[in-house]
């Protein structure tokens, strides 16, 4: 067993106002709490990991290529594997979410293309 103290928990924060931590985990998935400021939004990305995203307080807005989905307090989505999307807080108040990630991933998948010309920079869906 290892648990992860909230408090403990590895964190990082993308930009002003957007925190992640970094729940108990392995390889084969992650989770990851995050919280989102009213009208913050990640960038278009994919990755190759499948992905749930759950809304536990407020609204979060994902959107694909082709469809966006509004999620209310315990609503969910599951995302494919390589699926372009982007996820915002469409209301007045902070969001604060869940990711569910399998395979399991780190915040390196974000903090390592900060400096890369070629792709977004920051998030966590």
């Amino acid at each position: 067993m290892e648990p992860v103290p909230f408090d403990d928990a590895e964190t990082y924060e993308p930009d002003a106002g957007w925190q992640r931590a970094a729940l108990a985990g392995s390889d084969r998935f992650s989770f990851e709490w995050f919280e989102k400021p009213p009208g913050h939004s990640s960038p278009m990305h994919d990755h190759e990991n499948e992905q749930v995203c759950l809304c536990l307080e407020g609204e979060l807005t994902v959107r694909t290529e082709d469809e966006s989905v509004t999620l209310e307090q315990y609503d969910s989505v599951w995302l494919e594997a390589w699926e372009s999307h982007a996820v915002e807080n469409t209301g007045d108040e902070r969001a604060v979410g869940l990711d569910v990630f399998a395979p399991g991933r780190s915040f390196e998948f974000w903090t390592d293309r900060e400096g890369d010309d070629d792709s977004e920079q920051t998030d966590g869906l």
